[in-house]
Formats: structure tokens, C-alpha cells, sequence
């Protein structure tokens, strides 16, 4: 089969016309299928509500004579500690455990950084003058949104198959008003790449000019293997330190897609005068974190191999879901030269590189028919990609009919805006 570059122009007309049609009566399905974000499915939340009955006693809460119910222990229990030690392959002493949301502890550390400075600088980035911050691209749109919130100037940085240009980043870190980068490292959000040893060997080795350089380093899929068995990942908080660095690295990670994303633990790894530092300035803002939790978290994952074994029935519900998105760009897209994709074998999403020019009128149709993406230009700093390309799927929520319609309108959109940037005209 010809690639549509290589086709007459009648050829295109017949095309069209055949995938209007098909757009045109899954219009008439009336659909509302949602794959805009990574949420876990029903099913995946089902599986692990057991966590709800795992404290059932009041004496369960008292640990070493304290009761987890008090304030007090404001880094986190010291269970919570070792349990995340054990996943990250780093200290308890290394570690700060939060509430649900590993985001929120990102935005801290920027919030601070901008109010107080960080460790081995106390100039406060407000009193920096210029921020800038690097964005690997495409990234996560969370990401980008906190320090754009702070004002800081967003540069963006080529990703690879092994993580981001580093040839790029090192240039550009000799600039010292460059204070920062936010990396995805295993599983990337939304390529799900996978950084090389030789890429995180870099990272940990990095010269950046300000003292205060900060490697967001979002570990948010360490143990979110969908096919094949789960791939260690290099510790970058020792590697630092072997580097002479160690205040230079900021690791995080959460149990958001591993038990519930809405009252989960999360955590801030660092070393240990980071994480001192960083107490003593989150103390003014809270007395403590939800202990009871985290103590039922523990209870209910236990360690990093209890938590693997639950990671395989997770893959077992998202594996499929994948499967058939491949599945489906492979029978829909493979050899018209209108898109491409990695194959990830983890992570959330599924990216899909549309011929230049066709994302955002894909994304248009599809929710026009009644599927709802992540938005156009959504992984790229103040939501702009420069080709209009990139579009994230994310397979998890939907269930598998669900997703294989959703995928139909989504092949069908995605060849009608290729079709009409060849033929130089809307077809709807």
C-alpha cells in the first residue's frame, strides 16, 4: 500500500471520501469515551480496595509507643520511610513522605526554592533575577504549568529514545540563571522512554553553573511494567553523591497508579541535608501528613517485592489495553507516512507523532465525534508544539470496548487530517 505522499490525487479523493463516511457514522454513535489523562480503571481501583480494611483495630496505629493518629513524625513514619527507601533504592533518611500527590511536593520544592532558596544557595530564586528552566519535549504538562506559574522562562529540550539531548543540556546549563530541569526518567511522560545509563551517568555528572541547580527527577513510573518483568533503575541520588553533587538531585515518586490516585502516599527522596532543610521549612506549614495512611500503606504493600507481585495485576488489566492500541495504530496507520510511535513497555501513554501540521485538527474531529485527548500541544512549555504533532493517548480508564472504539475515531480523525492537508482543504 502506498503512503499517501505517493498517491494520485484521485486516490486521495477516494480515500477521504471512504474515512468521511466511516467519521460520519461513528459520529451518529453519539459516543463519550474519555483518554485524556493516565487515571487508573475501575477495575485496577476495585482490585486493590482491600487497602480500606487494612487498620480495623485502634491499637493497629500505635507504633514504638507513639499513635500514628497524633501529630508528630512530619518527615513521615519510619515504616513509610523504609518502605520507600526499599522501592527507590536509597536511605530513610533520605526520604520525606507526603500526602497523595507527588505534585504537590514538586510544587513545594519550587515554591520554596522561590522564597527561601535551596540548600546550597540562600539567595531565593525571587531575588534572582531571570529563572529559566529546562523542559525535556514532549513532556508532562503538570510539570511545565508549576514553573510557569513562578514566572520562570521555559526552554525546551529534544528528547531521544534515551533521554533527553544531553549535549543540549549541558551547554545550556552553563548559563547560571538556569536553575533547574524536570525529567520523567523511566517510562517518560508521554513517549515512555526509558533514560539510558550513559544519560543518567551524565545527569549525575553535570557542572551547572548555578550552585543551586535542581534535577526534578519524577520517578513516577519505577514499578509500572506492563509486559515483561520489572527493570531495576539506576539510584541518581548515590550517583550524585559519588559525583560530589548530592544536593543537586529532587526524586519523587507516589503510589497514585499503584493503590488510589485521590488518598495515596507520596514521597520526596534527597539527601539528607536537602531533606532536613526542606523539614525545617515545610514545619511552618503543616505539623504532619496523613500518618494513618501511610501506616495502611505499608501494612498493604509491605516492601518492593510485595508491590511487584501487586504491579503484575495491574499489568494484567493494562497489558491488553495497550496491546489494542498498538493493535490499532498498526492496522490503521503502518505505511502511509502520516504517523509514527514508540512501543513502550511501561508507563501510562502511548504517543503518537502526527505528520506535521495534522495534531490539533485530529484532536479536533475526535472530540467532535465524541473522544476526548489530552489537548494539543499539551506536552510542550505554554502548551505550543512547534509542529503540531504530538498527541498523548492514554489507554488506561476506558475499558477495552470502550478503548476500541475510541481508537477507531481516532485512526479515522487522524487520517482525515492528513488527507485534508494533502488535498488543501476540510473535508467537514
Amino acid at each position: 500500500m502506498p503512503t499517501y505522499a505517493c498517491r494520485s490525487r484521485e486516490e486521495l479523493r477516494m480515500e477521504a471520501q471512504m474515512m468521511l463516511a466511516r467519521y460520519e457514522a461513528l459520529q451518529e454513535e453519539h459516543l463519550k469515551l474519555d483518554m485524556s489523562r493516565g487515571k487508573p480503571s475501575q477495575a485496577q481501583l476495585d482490585m486493590v480496595s482491600d487497602l480500606l480494611t487494612t487498620l480495623t483495630e485502634p491499637e493497629q496505629c500505635i507504633l514504638d509507643g507513639a499513635d500514628c493518629r497524633n501529630y508528630g513524625d512530619l518527615a513521615g513514619l519510619r515504616c513509610a520511610r523504609e518502605y520507600w527507601a526499599d522501592m527507590l533504592g536509597c536511605k530513610p533518611e533520605q526520604t520525606f513522605v507526603g500526602g497523595n500527590a507527588s505534585l504537590n511536593l514538586m510544587y513545594d520544592l519550587i515554591s520554596k526554592a522561590y522564597t527561601h532558596g535551596l540548600k546550597d544557595s540562600p539567595t531565593p530564586w525571587c531575588k534572582a533575577g531571570r529563572i529559566k528552566f529546562l523542559c525535556p519535549s514532549p513532556g508532562y504538562d503538570r510539570h511545565f504549568r508549576i514553573t510557569e506559574s513562578f514566572g520562570f522562562e521555559l526552554i525546551t529540550v529534544p528528547m531521544t529514545p534515551y533521554g533527553p539531548d544531553m549535549d543540549v543540556v549541558e551547554e545550556l546549563v552553563r548559563d547560571p540563571a538556569v536553575k533547574g530541569i524536570w525529567c520523567v526518567p523511566k517510562y517518560s511522560n508521554p513517549q515512555g522512554y526509558t533514560y539510558s545509563d550513559i544519560t543518567v551517568d551524565r545527569f549525575a555528572n553535570l557542572k551547572p553553573a548555578a550552585p543551586d541547580f535542581a534535577i526534578m527527577w519524577d520517578n513516577a513510573y519505577c514499578v509500572h511494567e506492563f509486559e515483561g518483568e520489572f527493570e531495576p533503575f539506576p539510584d541518581i541520588i548515590s550517583l550524585c553523591a559519588e559525583a560530589g553533587r548530592p544536593n543537586m538531585v529532587y526524586e519523587f515518586a507516589s503510589t497514585s497508579k499503584i493503590t488510589f490516585p485521590g488518598s495515596g502516599i507520596s514521597v520526596l527522596a534527597a539527601s539528607e541535608e536537602n531533606i532536613q532543610y526542606l523539614t525545617s521549612l515545610i514545619s511552618v506549614q503543616t505539623i504532619s501528613y496523613d500518618k494513618v495512611n501511610q501506616l495502611r500503606h505499608v501494612l498493604y504493600l509491605k516492601d518492593r517485592a510485595h508491590t511487584l507481585e501487586l504491579m503484575k495485576k495491574h499489568a494484567e488489566i493494562l497489558g491488553p489495553k495497550f496491546s489494542m492500541v498498538l493493535k490499532m495504530l498498526r492496522a490503521e496507520l503502518t505505511n502511509r507516512g502520516i504517523a509514527h510511535w514508540h512501543l513502550p513497555k511501561g508507563g501510562y501513554f502511548v504517543c503518537v507523532a502526527a505528520m506535521p501540521g495534522t495534531a490539533r485538527r485530529t484532536l479536533e474531529l475526535c472530540s467532535r465525534a465524541g473522544v476526548k485527548l489530552t489537548e494539543a500541544g499539551a506536552t510542550y512549555p505554554y502548551g505550543v508544539d512547534p509542529h503540531d504533532s504530538m498527541i498523548r493517548i492514554a489507554p488506561s480508564l476506558p475499558p477495552i470496548d470502550e478503548l476500541e472504539k475510541a481508537m477507531e475515531v481516532f485512526c479515522t480523525s487522524l487520517k482525515l487530517a492528513a488527507l485534508e492537508k494533502f488535498l488543501g482543504f476540510t473535508l467537514l
